[in-house]
């Protein structure tokens, strides 16, 4: 049965460039369907990786209780002080804390391609010690920003998205001027704020308050210490999570919501995918009509001829997520874009387009070669020899 299928099979894939027209319906449809969703979920991959790249396991980021994102957060200053002396932070080697309390803040720039609306971008006031909590943070343009002075550096997805970003440029923000002094680059969500000193941004703002203080963990079980020591705490009322969690929790609505497109869009793409690679094999079948029914009349079974027939389905099937992954990777990967992110302001990113996210799109074309090809082998094989030899 094997060699009678492997010998049908045989003979119709070298046909298939006599009917090149019906088979590239099959092939082009399947591709549109494999790189439209490649592409989707290659967004979700690369924004998710984005924010989980962010943070450490060993740093804690402590919000007002109750607030889901640090622009909703305040944290006035006795409570600062209050934090960073509890125990669990760890000290440097002049002993003191190693916690950065921090600010956020709002100023709009220009996208590149889109000139006439602004958009929102994190301005991150820190104090000195923040550099220290995020080692993965480089200047790679320019110099640190001067501590009293109105003056930004910004992350490498600033300056690769938006207008006003590069160097000597000079902003406004709340009728002052800002001068862009410097280009960072940490590899995460970093890479998408500007960043100050935190008192002139307090000052300029009109803040009394910070956003959220991050600290160094001291030791494995410095997190525990310091949720236990701030909940003990009366003049507290404060969230404490690793600062690791928290940034790969502001992926979860935006993954859900690009997961539901991916499927939607999938599920619609690939029912027309369906229907095309129907009529294909069954013209195809149509045209091999007379060639089934010599090869069943001298003796080859029917269930041959729905494994060759079905083989063929695939082969065209797995031409086709192949090339969709192919279109999907030359155009997609490491295309940058932004997004809003928690915060409502923008979150500059990479789409990412995995081996895994390549697999579930080739096994998806497979099956719809499967759907697509069952209906007509089990009609090549069913069919009577005469009614096929008459249809000729």
């Amino acid at each position: 049965m094997l060699r009678q299928a492997i010998a049908i099979a045989g003979i119709g894939i070298r046909s298939i460039p006599e009917r090149w027209a019906t088979s590239l319906v099959i092939v082009v449809g399947l591709a549109g369907v494999v790189a439209v969703f490649t592409a989707l979920l290659a967004m979700a991959t690369g924004f998710e990786s984005t924010l989980k790249a962010t943070g450490r396991s060993d740093a804690a980021l402590v919000l007002r209780g109750g607030s889901q994102a640090e622009l909703n957060s305040a944290i006035d200053r006795d409570s600062t002080d209050l934090i960073k002396q509890e125990p669990g932070i760890a000290r440097g080697a002049d002993d003191k804390p190693l916690a950065s309390a921090e600010l956020i803040v709002i100023a709009e720039l220009v996208r590149k391609d889109d000139v006439r609306n602004g958009a929102n971008i994190t301005v991150r006031g820190v104090e000195p010690t923040a550099f220290a909590l995020r080692p993965q943070l480089k200047i790679i343009a320019g110099r640190n920003f001067t501590p009293g002075l109105r003056e930004l550096i910004v992350g490498q997805g600033v300056l690769q998205q938006f207008q006003g970003a590069r160097i000597g440029d000079v902003l406004r923000m709340r009728g002052s001027e800002w001068r862009v002094v410097g280009v960072f680059a940490s590899g995460d969500a970093h890479d998408s704020e500007m960043w100050t000193d935190s008192s002139v941004a307090r000052s300029t703002y009109g803040r009394i308050t910070w956003s959220s203080v991050l600290a160094a963990l001291d030791g494995p079980d410095g997190l525990a210490r310091l949720k236990a020591a701030i909940a003990a705490e009366p003049r507290l009322s404060l969230d404490v999570m690793r600062e690791q969690d928290y940034f790969s929790g502001q992926t979860r609505q935006f993954r859900q919501t690009i997961g539901f497109l991916a499927g939607l869009v999938t599920i619609i793409m690939a029912l027309g995918a369906v229907f095309a690679a129907l009529n294909s094999m069954y013209a195809a079948v149509a045209a091999r009509g007379k060639e089934i029914a010599t090869l069943r009349a001298i003796g080859f079974g029917g269930l041959p001829v729905v494994v060759a027939v079905m083989i063929e389905a695939l082969l065209l099937a797995l031409a086709g997520g192949v090339l969709g992954a192919l279109i999907a990777y030359v155009l997609f990967n490491n295309f940058t874009v932004s997004t809003l992110g928690q915060n409502f302001t923008q979150v500059v990113f990479n789409f990412k387009v995995t081996p895994g996210l390549v697999a579930r799109g080739l096994i998806i074309a497979v099956a719809i070669g499967m759907v697509g090809g069952l209906l007509p082998a089990l009609r090549a094989a069913r069919v009577p020899i005469s009614t096929s030899l008459r249809e000729q």
